[in-house]
């Protein structure tokens, strides 16, 4: 526990001083809050009841302070005005103390979301592999707030509750030490009962967090895939899996708000217990003439100032536990290691550069899993085009991921232009590249802005070019914006080969030295699909290019072809090379082109049969 005390004083670096000040004007409120009640005291027991040779020594000294006895009896009104400037000036420190503390709160906690953001946006793709995006949200968002609430309201409140306490007690020893006495005779056991309260709520929230966390992962997983939902009538069981997790939140917040039943009620008993010994013995005493009605009130009131306060200890250390959990959970994603930050020996050419790529008996592997790659070896040439082929599985989308040092390979040497990859600084060998993928994101934005996060000083006619190229131009032009048109999240508002098309434009805008399509032509037909790659043949010598791809008929004017199979590279060539080799490539273009031809003679087969044999009975 004391390491996360030090976590939390760790994180008010910077707003410790407003913090204090704070507590400053907490002290000063506290004691003018304890005064307002004084003032009726002595005027009843000094003044107003005839008896005041029995009152306190003190009593005696504050109404002579006031001006004596006669003074005030015959100016009553200035016990009034007094109370009134007195709750007053402690209104305005109190305003000031939650104005300095609300203050800190925002600035700390706008530091948290900041460094917790910029930490998820480098952090390795091994840890998004195995993290949950909606659990990630839940971080950055419900724990953050809960982290707030805590800073902004409780570390002052702590404060509170012990100035409240601790104010009042030379006054009322001054006025009664019995009452004294009496008025803390249960606070020992109150804040005894708020520490083990505290000690069992603080695994019952965690708890409570991580099925919530659970649950948001869960619908976040559902609403991004809600089209397979509704494709594949998955709603029944999806719901099913909602209620699974929902069940498992509702049991643990169940548990954590039965001990929170527990706390109050308990803590009520014992505050008004309290509070009713202080009534029942002043009330005796009064009763037998040794203690004045004017102490008596004033006790009374100034127990239900400090009492309630010190019983606010039980939420308090609640919330004291919930920070704790969302702090842990955060340092959670604070202490991952962060993508190798750039060395000092780290190169940063002083331009672009041509796109000359060299892989020299690259092998890797996924963690403990068989290697995915094993001993690759090709060159590309600056402004060459390379294809690599292969079935599923077979590591064609690893290289890309090397090459973005997404990821980070185990044995061998990847060079770009002379340079070894892993001495590039990461930020500019990436800025070198453009990559599409399969399934391109796009934000929910204009197409006119979606296209210019690649270079937002991009010209109009620039746009024009890369748009035509991607074979996208013209369906833009028909939307009624326009580039002005709002796509949904993620682009579902445009079909899927729209979305690569618009995706591909993005990527020539940038103008990369290797440009690289990774099964970017999916989604469109072979008539758009050749207009693509004739336009790109005709940039040749711009930029290097990958291109992979799974129909033969893609990849087959790249100036170089490797064929992959389970990680290593086993034919490559260009075309009319590897046609003349009885292997895999040549299997997979016969394969495809007589399925292809067979597709074509079924459709004519189906335009030819008349419209009665086509009939269903």
């Amino acid at each position: 526990m004391s390491a996360q005390f030090r976590a939390i004083w760790q994180l008010m670096e910077g707003q410790r001083l407003r913090y204090a000040s704070a507590i400053a004007a907490l002290v000063v409120a506290s004691c003018f809050l304890y005064l307002a009640p004084l003032v009726p005291q002595i005027v009843i027991d000094g003044v107003m009841t005839g008896k005041a040779e029995d009152a306190s020594a003190f009593t005696h000294w504050a109404v002579e302070v006031l001006g004596g006895e006669a003074f005030l009896r015959r100016n009553l009104w200035l016990p009034t005005v007094l109370i009134v400037a007195v709750t007053a000036i402690a209104g305005a420190f109190t305003y000031l103390r939650s104005r300095l503390s609300a203050s800190a709160c925002e600035r700390i906690i706008q530091r948290v979301r900041e460094r917790v953001y910029d930490h998820l946006q480098h952090l390795p793709c091994r840890f998004f592999d195995r993290a949950e995006t909606g659990d990630l949200i839940q971080r950055s968002t419900s724990d953050v707030e809960t982290l707030r609430t805590f800073l902004n309201t409780h570390v002052v409140e702590i404060g509170r509750a012990l100035i409240m306490m601790l104010v009042p007690i030379p006054l009322m020893l001054l006025i009664d030490v019995r009452m004294t006495i009496l008025s803390v005779l249960l606070l020992p056991i109150i804040v005894g009962f708020s520490a083990l309260f505290f000690l069992r709520v603080k695994k019952a929230f965690r708890l409570a967090d991580e099925a919530e966390a659970s649950m948001t992962a869960r619908i976040q997983e559902n609403l991004a895939g809600i089209r397979v939902v509704r494709a594949f009538a998955r709603q029944d069981h999806e719901e099913a899996r909602f209620d699974l997790r929902n069940s498992e939140h509702r049991t643990c917040d169940y548990r954590l708000y039965r001990l929170m039943a527990w706390y109050w009620s308990t803590s009520d008993l014992l505050c008004m217990t309290q509070k009713a010994l202080v009534i029942g013995a002043g009330a005796y005493w009064i009763a037998v003439g040794t203690l004045q009605v004017g102490a008596y009130f004033y006790f009374i009131t100034a127990v239900t100032m400090f009492i309630w306060p010190m019983r606010q200890m039980g939420r308090i250390l609640t919330d004291l536990g919930k920070a704790q959990v969302a702090l842990s959970r955060l340092d959670e994603i604070l202490h991952e290691p962060r993508e190798s930050v750039p060395a000092e020996d780290e190169v940063v050419p002083g331009q672009p550069l041509a796109g000359e790529i060299t892989f020299e008996n690259v092998s890797f592997s996924h963690g403990e899993h068989s290697p995915v790659l094993k001993d690759i070896s090709f060159r590309v040439p600056a402004g060459s085009s390379l294809a690599i082929l292969g079935p599923s599985g077979s590591g064609k989308s690893t290289i890309v991921n090397l090459l973005l040092r997404l990821y980070d390979y185990e044995a061998g040497s990847i060079q770009l232009d002379g340079f070894e990859l892993r001495d590039l600084d990461r930020k500019f060998a990436r800025s070198q590249m453009s990559v599409v993928m399969q399934e391109p994101f796009l934000y929910s934005k204009t197409l006119r802005e979606n296209l210019r996060l690649a270079r937002p000083s991009a010209h109009e006619e620039e746009i024009y070019e890369a748009t035509t190229i991607a074979a996208v131009h013209e369906s833009i032009a028909e939307f009624a914006r326009g580039y002005d048109t709002l796509v949904g999240e993620r682009g579902v508002t445009l079909s899927g080969g729209q979305r690569q098309r618009v995706a591909i434009a993005r990527a020539l805008l940038q103008d990369p030295a290797v440009l690289i399509l990774d099964d970017a032509l999916s989604a469109v037909d072979t008539g758009t699909e050749s207009m693509i790659l004739d336009a790109l043949r005709e940039r040749a010598g711009r930029h290097s290019t990958i291109l992979i791809a799974h129909r033969v008929s893609t990849v087959m004017h790249a100036d170089q072809i490797i064929v992959l199979d389970h990680g290593r590279i086993v034919q490559q060539g260009a075309h009319a090379e590897l046609m003349n080799d009885a292997g895999l490539y040549r299997r997979l273009w016969n394969a495809q082109h007589e399925a292809a031809a067979e597709c074509e003679q079924s459709l004519d087969g189906d335009s030819r049969e008349p419209l009665a044999d086509r009939t269903m009975p």
